[in-house]
């Protein structure tokens, strides 16, 4: 979920189930828009299994599983099974698509994401939890600029990196699931 605090809305990635981003009111909760991939009318009865040689989905997968919201306004959807994050305006327009590790099967490539640093947002990290790494990607050509993480159990590794959060001081926050079960903190350096 996602907070817009000057719009009084709450967008939450609606993809355990589902498959679209939902916009409620934060005063009333009153249902105010949603879509789907592409910014189309969702269809929650899933797309076929993914597979990196068939063409692109137009549907978003199980999960749609982060949505976060930059300072320019853009939204950020997480589409983790089809390897790829979408970009909207706030009323659902599309904008753009990212496809990261496609080849990626599994659980996919797009687990979670966020802005870095906090206050210029000059790049997008996103968890991968079946790669087991943070991919840093500059926001303005979404071209991959570098990454941390590997799989394993020790400090700095992820067995799922599964959600990610940044601190006002640009600390990296990752939780990880499955067996790891546990939150990391990286210091900028």
């Amino acid at each position: 979920m996602w907070i817009d605090e000057a719009a009084n809305e709450l967008y939450v990635a609606d993809g355990y189930g589902n498959h679209r981003v939902i916009v409620f009111d934060t005063e009333t909760g009153a249902f105010k828009r949603m879509w789907g991939a592409y910014g189309k009318p969702p269809r929650d009865d899933g797309p076929p299994k993914y597979d990196p040689a068939a063409p692109i989905s137009t549907s978003f997968a199980n999960p749609v599983h982060c949505v976060r919201i930059a300072h320019d306004g853009l939204v950020y959807v997480c589409d983790r099974i089809n390897d790829r994050y979408q970009v909207f305006h706030k009323d659902g327009t599309f904008v753009r698509e990212v496809r990261e590790r496609p080849e990626t099967l599994g659980n996919g490539s797009v687990w979670s994401m966020n802005f870095y640093p906090p206050k210029e947002q000059t790049y997008l990290l996103i968890a991968d939890g079946e790669n087991n790494e943070v991919r840093i990607v500059r926001r303005d050509t979404d071209t991959i600029v570098g990454h941390f993480g590997h799989s394993g159990r020790n400090a700095g590794d992820f067995h799922w990196v599964h959600v990610m959060a940044v601190d006002s001081h640009g600390n990296v926050y990752t939780g990880e699931v499955d067996t790891a079960k546990r939150i990391q903190r990286f210091k900028p350096s």
